[in-house]
């Protein structure tokens, strides 16, 4: 199964990082993430039998109005289509703290709670088409364009379930804790013998003893541990038919007329599942994504955009993040990371000048191309038709080494333009920092 293949590019939250005691090495390949929605990941849920309150989606208030009303016919939830009591408001941005976050309309708080259904529409006025500022959002913060409205669950005890890939046993590993509701890394430090791990067999399964073991881990009641460990096993299933590289609900809580619900929940994914779950892909919400980066994936371009003077241009992602790390040592600051990969041609090349020439913080771009499968002809001409289409205006530093290097070094030297050569990447770090205004 396509779970199978996506070791190497694994990528957990950080509280389930810190829980499997791993570091991410400085020279990870960054690896674009497909990130859903809080509504997006219930809806699967739902879809899938796991238990999840009920639940709707505005993008406009006249929709808010009538989700009051109506809430939650034919919402083909597991629990059933008694009335709500009481109305769950949630602003839906992909970063987190949305509890604490600010809105430009003034409103305090992305999640709200109301027993009045008249009053979720004016709540929602105040979300939709306003930023929400969180810890996780940068400053000016991320338009909200719709708004979850569920029904609102008293919750008698909240625990902590991730099931997740894990490098050192090579399958999938379930992170479980009865201390949920809360930062889990906080638990991990402060309270470390209240984390329980349950690696499982890829081949086999979650077998039943091992999901009733995690629901007594978790300290549910005896009389809903059966409810509990059958939840546990339908997230895993979900996790591998998904091929996700994680699911993570916090919490994972029980209610006070002994339901078993998942009350909030977040599904990861990356690049390497896209050709085996195009449906789930098909919904990614790219309008909170650095459009650079959105732009940079049409042409298969592998670019992360920072905030740095010193745009790069490098094959592989070892030689770019050293050449990050040199431009970081020599004074300058990286503006993104960006590798061509091994099978570049020369339009690849072209949009990726256009990319970063774009970027009105970069003040100089070094290319750094050490080939071996790269044909460094092939760089040198993709960077002399870009320079002269889109008339470049900063300094350009070029270091070139292996296949072809002589017929490139010729063909920038025929071309006309302003660069300026390195014959090492120490040279090349130097310069680049050296060329930017005073």
């Amino acid at each position: 199964m396509a779970a199978l293949t996506r070791f190497a590019s694994l990528k957990m939250s950080r509280g389930t990082l810190h829980l499997l005691n791993k570091q991410i090495p400085s020279c990870q390949v960054p690896v674009r993430k497909l990130n859903l929605h809080e509504y997006q990941s219930k809806q699967l849920m739902n879809d899938n039998g796991i238990t999840v309150q009920r639940f709707k989606v505005a993008d406009t208030i006249q929709q808010a109005e009538e989700i009051s009303k109506t809430l939650m016919s034919g919402c083909g939830s597991s629990l059933g289509e008694t009335d709500v009591r009481e109305f769950v408001i949630k602003a839906q941005i992909l970063a987190g703290g949305r509890g604490k976050g600010t809105f430009s309309s003034g409103l305090q708080g992305g999640v709200k709670l109301t027993t009045n259904p008249k009053e979720v529409a004016p709540i929602v006025e105040q979300m939709l088409g306003h930023k929400l500022v969180t810890k996780q959002t940068t400053a000016d913060g991320v338009l909200v364009r719709k708004v979850m409205i569920a029904e609102a669950l008293d919750i008698e005890r909240e625990t902590y379930l991730a099931v997740l890939m894990d490098r050192e046993t090579s399958g999938p590993v379930i992170v479980a804790s009865p201390a949920g509701g809360v930062d889990i890394e906080e638990v991990a430090q402060t309270n470390p013998e209240l984390i329980f791990k349950e690696s499982v067999d890829i081949m086999k399964g979650l077998s039943n003893e091992q999901a009733r073991k995690l629901a007594e881990n978790l300290e549910f009641k005896e009389e809903v541990r059966d409810q509990a460990a059958n939840q546990i096993k339908k997230l895993y299933e979900l996790f591998l038919k998904v091929d996700a590289t994680q699911v993570e609900i916090n919490p994972f809580g029980e209610t006070p007329d002994g339901g078993v619900v998942c009350f909030d929940a977040k599904i990861n994914f990356d690049d390497n599942a896209m050709f085996h779950q195009k449906e789930i892909f098909a919904m990614e919400d790219l309008s909170e994504s650095d459009p650079r980066e959105v732009e940079a994936t049409k042409y298969s371009i592998n670019y992360i955009g920072m905030d740095g003077n010193i745009a790069c241009l490098v094959n592989g992602a070892g030689l770019a993040m050293a050449t990050m790390d040199i431009i970081k040592l020599y004074g300058g600051t990286p503006a993104n990371f960006l590798d061509v990969g091994g099978g570049v041609q020369e339009e690849q090349v072209h949009h990726a000048f256009r990319i970063l020439a774009q970027d009105s913080r970069v003040k100089a771009i070094l290319v750094n191309i050490f080939g071996g499968i790269v044909n460094c002809a092939t760089i040198a001409n993709g960077i002399t038709n870009a320079c002269k289409n889109i008339d470049l205006k900063v300094p350009l530093v070029v270091r070139l080494e292996g296949t072809n290097v002589d017929e490139a070094k010729k063909i920038l030297s025929k071309s006309g333009l302003p660069v300026t050569t390195a014959s090492d990447l120490d040279d090349a770090a130097k310069k680049a920092v050296d060329s930017l205004p005073v």
